[in-house]
């Protein structure tokens, strides 16, 4: 008998917020197995009880020292054999960045990656980050361990994942180093799941700019995405973009899985 496994990830970009715009009423439609929140803006303390579990058995908070900022949540209908807040990294684990959870197939890593678009020093902070994750992820799967890398990547791969390709290549998210960061990245042993069932897709965006009101004519940004490890390439059954879902800048990402 197989078993399907749906996870969905999305930027909720605040979470309070998020509640507030039909995220229960999503979740109950969807019915994902496990559920990846990026920027929940929140501590666990400051949310309701609704929102503390949204109805899964199980949730881990990763929260910024800091107030209102970054912060991910890892919700799941079974109890991980392991949970990690972090890469034992402090000035990444300190920004609420990671939830690292580990299932009987695989280890799921939540990542809200940072955004290098304020200045020099965000930009350098995420180049090393973009690094750093790198060698950590190498090890890992050196380990035989098979992994899916769920979250905010705030890079944006191919041409084809952003809307205007040759004026965003100066923006932090598209830069040529970031993209070569992804594609080193993938060569490490991972696969893109939507473009491994949509691997010519145009116009499919995960994230618009609330501020160029940028929904509306569709100038999006792929920057949200699932990607598993090679080994587990042949249990993927699908993946898409559930980009008719509101209620953030960001939307949902799905994919499916088959053991």
């Amino acid at each position: 008998m197989s078993d399907k496994l749906k996870i969905i990830s999305w930027n909720v970009n605040g979470i309070r917020a998020c509640a507030k715009k039909g995220l229960a009423d999503f979740l109950a439609e969807a019915k994902p197995n496990l559920f990846c929140v990026q920027e929940t803006k929140a501590h666990i303390d400051q949310v309701e009880e609704a929102v503390r579990t949204l109805g899964f058995q199980k949730s881990y908070w990763s929260s910024a020292v800091r107030k209102g900022y970054s912060g991910v949540a890892t919700f799941a209908d079974q109890e991980p054999k392991k949970v990690s807040l972090g890469i034992d990294h402090h000035p990444y684990d300190s920004e609420g960045r990671f939830v690292i959870t580990e299932h009987p197939q695989f280890d799921l890593y939540n990542i809200y990656f940072p955004n290098g678009g304020s200045g020099e020093e965000r930009h350098s902070f995420k180049q090393q980050f973009l690094k750093d994750l790198n060698v950590h992820l190498k090890a890992q799967l050196k380990l035989g361990k098979q992994i899916v890398v769920v979250g905010d990547y705030n890079v944006a791969h191919k041409e084809i994942d952003v809307y205007d390709p040759v004026r965003l290549s100066k923006e932090s998210g598209f830069l040529p180093e970031e993209r070569e960061w992804f594609d080193a990245f993938l060569n490490l042993g991972f696969v893109d799941s939507f473009r491994h069932f949509n691997p010519e897709a145009k116009d499919r965006y995960s994230w618009w700019s609330y501020r160029e009101l940028a929904r509306l004519g569709n100038r999006g940004w792929r920057i949200d995405y699932i990607c598993v490890s090679k080994g587990l390439k042949k249990h993927l059954s699908s993946a898409d973009i559930m980009d008719s879902t509101e209620g953030s800048d960001h939307c949902p990402v799905v994919v499916e899985l088959e053991f």
